[in-house]
């Protein structure tokens, strides 16, 4: 048993509290409230005084796709145990980030979760979706390629998954259940990283993207779309999918769309960013540069919308290269919170939306995470100053004096 003392505990929902306090039994919380309502403590019970207390983070839309280069193809040139041992080093850099859960849309998480569960590899609790399920010739289908390679790179284990029609989109949700999946996505319109689809475009029919919710929905899955424009969007709500990813094109009917079918946005402001930011000079292909270019401005707009009429946001930041020095790196997570209160939220909104929200993106399928709550994992961050007054105290490494994950002190290096 562990006992946490802070000045400040944030819970994630609901107001902080002063002079709070936090006991933790193995990986769950015990007791979470002021401190003079704490039980009483065994004499050799181990206490920490901290500053600030709030809980582990989430990242909703990130990818353990191990590449190094800002061109997505290169994962089709790259053998899958080198694209593995850089996935595993990104997870450990997620978790000493304070990034203590994922939802991993999509990569090789659902094999990470497996050896990070079982104690192989440091790392997150990681909740994998897989392959994304994309049309021919739409946002996950490599263009560049023959149509039998993509295939054979499905069968092989690669993140791809090409369906067409009903019958197909079945087997594709099957595929990805058979693996473990705690999630499926899906690509309801084009996107920026693939090379002829055009992001505002639907991408599935209603018919297909029916039958892969509905599919999903038997095994209590529940389903992320991927979608840039508003076509894809309001489709997508229409048939049922839980969270929307991206949202570039929002507007008041597709805001109040969401908000009647209680969907989840997941932004991702803080890839688009960096494309628009640093894409030319890390070789990004001419056609999403393009792509990011024409979106840019629109997806910030949708975004301060969202905020404005309430929608409920979880933060994601779509990160997916390995290593300091690339596009979107793993361990700059927390940059997502800078952007979202750059568009309007508050800091305890984006706080709230890295925690307590994060963990619905999963449906039925959500731990009890994301607060700090008797019954809840302990998840738990220990702050050096308080993010109420600035968020990116959140971004440095050594403002986060320790990270439990499941109840236990993670081993950490900070600079």
């Amino acid at each position: 048993m562990e006992r946490i003392e802070a000045d400040l505990l944030i819970p994630g929902r609901g107001d902080p509290i002063q002079n709070g306090c936090l006991m933790i039994e193995g990986p769950t919380i015990t007791f979470a409230g002021p401190i003079e309502n704490a039980p009483k403590a065994p004499a050799d019970i181990r206490v920490h005084r901290v500053p600030v207390v709030m809980p582990g983070m989430w990242d909703c839309h990130g990818h353990f796709m191990g590449i190094r280069v800002t061109n997505v193809e290169d994962i089709a040139k790259t053998s899958l145990p080198v694209l593995t041992a850089r996935a595993v080093a990104d997870a450990k850099r997620a978790l000493q980030a304070g990034f203590t859960s994922v939802r991993d849309l999509v990569g090789l998480g659902v094999h990470l979760a497996r050896v990070v569960d079982e104690g192989t590899i440091p790392g997150p609790h990681i909740y994998g979706g897989g392959a994304m399920l994309s049309p021919t010739a739409g946002h996950g289908d490599l263009h560049m390629f023959p149509t039998s390679y993509m295939h054979t790179l499905a069968a092989a284990g690669y993140y791809f998954q090409l369906c067409d029609g009903v019958a197909e989109c079945l087997r594709g949700v099957r595929n990805q259940l058979r693996l473990g999946a705690k999630v499926i996505k899906l690509c309801a319109s084009g996107g920026v990283m693939s090379e002829v689809d055009h992001p505002v475009h639907q991408q599935f029919s209603d018919d297909e993207l029916q039958a892969i919710v509905g599919e999903a929905a038997r095994a209590e899955r529940i389903v992320a779309a991927h979608c840039h424009g508003k076509p894809g969007i309001m489709a997508a709500l229409r048939a049922g999918c839980g969270t929307i990813e991206h949202g570039s094109y929002l507007d008041e009917e597709a805001v109040d769309l969401m908000i009647q079918k209680k969907a989840i946005l997941v932004p991702t402001r803080y890839i688009l960013e960096r494309l628009i930011a640093f894409g030319p000079k890390m070789n990004i292909p001419d056609y999403a540069y393009r792509k990011v270019l024409a979106l840019g401005d629109q997806h910030k707009r949708s975004l301060q919308l969202a905020i404005r009429s309430g929608v409920r946001i979880a933060l994601g930041t779509d990160i997916w290269s390995t290593g300091e020095g690339t596009i979107a790196p793993w361990g700059q997570n927390a940059q997502e919170l800078v952007h979202l209160v750059d568009a309007g939220m508050r800091p305890l909104q984006a706080i709230e939306a890295a925690t307590a929200n994060a963990a619905m993106t999963l449906g039925p399928q959500a731990p009890k995470s994301g607060q700090l709550k008797a019954g809840y994992d302990a998840d738990i961050l220990a702050v050096r100053k308080d993010p109420r007054s600035d968020i990116a105290i959140l971004t440095s490494p050594e403002n986060l004096l320790t990270v439990w994950k499941s109840g236990q002190a993670i081993e950490r290096s900070v600079p």
